[in-house]
């Protein structure tokens, strides 16, 4: 089982990439410029306000906090605070849902399976992840009401 966990937790984001890649590639030229624009505004903004709340949300990581709790694999102990590997995929998700509403759900689901693995390997809380995928809905949401705002034509 703990093999299953670490798969999870550390290799299923190359799935995830992998899917959201193949997508990209098979949709048409136009779509493809759409959903560059909104990943080109959605990632970046993902990522800084993960770096931000970081400053205002310190969730050190559950074996730092319990000497019992020993991790699946090894992890600095920084803050936990939000998952890295959910805020990516979570964000990806988020952006395929703007065009594919089907894919987007499963890539969400994914997300969550990473997340989860995550906290059962012992490297975060529930919280991590919870917020992460908080920001990285929120960032693409925001993204694209920008991108609709100023009229940069999305499909």
């Amino acid at each position: 089982m703990n093999i299953l966990i670490i798969f999870l937790a550390e290799y299923f984001i190359i799935f995830v990439v992998f899917i959201a890649l193949i997508y990209f590639w098979k949709i048409n030229s136009k779509l493809r410029i759409s959903l560059v624009k909104l990943s080109a505004i959605s990632l970046p903004l993902s990522y800084i306000s993960a770096k931000i709340l970081q400053l205002f949300i310190n969730d050190p990581r559950p074996f730092v906090v319990n000497p019992n709790i020993k991790p699946l694999f090894a992890h600095i102990p920084d803050n936990g605070f939000p998952s890295d590997h959910t805020l990516l995929t979570m964000t990806i998700a988020a952006i395929i849902f703007s065009f594919n509403r089907k894919l987007g759900i499963l890539l969400a689901i994914f997300s969550l399976i990473i997340g989860f693995s995550r906290v059962a390997a012992g490297v975060h809380h529930s919280l991590d992840i919870i917020g992460a995928a908080i920001i990285a809905v929120l960032a693409t949401s925001i993204s694209y009401v920008i991108l609709k705002y100023f009229r940069i034509y999305l499909s």
